[in-house]
């Protein structure tokens, strides 16, 4: 595990983005695995600067994405294929023939799992994936439960997920009680992992799973077998482990 200081969410943002940018250029074909929620939102907008500036060609990169709210159409708002079209696709000369996210409207949980996993398997493979950390360790929506579950899934949302989310939707009553996630395997099984980590509401979350033992009950603690991880963090989500860096 590789952990890179940032100083706050804007430093987070142009750190990772580096880290993007630089697996585009190495590979301009990549498979790039994405995230969404708020973390990731400042490390999309350097990359679009990037691309605006003229120093990142989008064109032959394929993506997938972590995760979609079940019973959400890909024009819904809060739809995580609408997130990801607002906050970096339509900003980009990425091929949205290229892009991937889990079916929201998918009927058939173990279904849509096979039909995405073998989706990854078919693109060869994530070279890159961006995470973001929940306040409970999850990873895309991987809760905490008892075991570590390998790939694409239907689960059901924790209710502390499901406060945490409640701020982008009208009411609470609102969000999606579901949805459809890459699972562990699947993200462990990408080439490099980087995750990013922002505020002190994410401090115990990155003590419990960097700094702790690994466990299904916190679910990011499975990277720290990974052999190419980056955690990005500022000083606020460091806080609690400051003394061990």
């Amino acid at each position: 595990m590789r952990i890179i200081r940032a100083k706050d969410y804007e430093d987070i943002g142009r750190k990772t983005a580096n880290i993007i940018a630089a697996q585009i250029q190495l590979k301009p074909d990549c498979v790039l695995g994405l995230a969404t929620g708020s973390s990731p939102i400042s490390t999309y907008q350097n990359l679009i600067r990037m691309y605006e500036s003229g120093d990142l060609d989008f064109s032959q990169v394929r993506s997938v994405n972590l995760d979609e709210y079940k019973g959400l159409t890909p024009d819904h708002d809060q739809s995580y294929a609408y997130f990801m079209n607002e906050n970096l696709f339509k900003h980009v000369n990425i091929d949205h023939a290229n892009t991937n996210i889990p079916s929201g409207m998918a009927p058939d949980g173990a279904e849509e799992g096979k039909r995405y996993d073998e989706l990854i398997r078919s693109l060869g493979g994530v070279d890159l994936q961006l995470l973001g950390i929940g306040a409970n360790g999850h990873i895309g929506f991987n809760e905490p439960c008892d075991e570590f579950i390998k790939g694409t899934h239907q689960v059901t949302l924790a209710e502390s997920t499901i406060k945490d989310n409640a701020r982008f939707f009208e009411s609470i009553d609102d969000v999606p009680r579901y949805a459809y996630t890459m699972g562990i395997g699947s993200i462990m099984s990408a080439r490099r992992v980087v995750l990013v980590a922002n505020g002190v509401n994410k401090a115990q979350a990155v003590k419990d799973c960097f700094f702790g033992p690994i466990k299904p009950t916190s679910p990011a603690s499975i990277l720290q077998l990974h052999p190419d991880f980056i955690l990005v963090a500022d000083e606020a989500a460091l806080s609690l482990v400051a003394d061990q860096l």
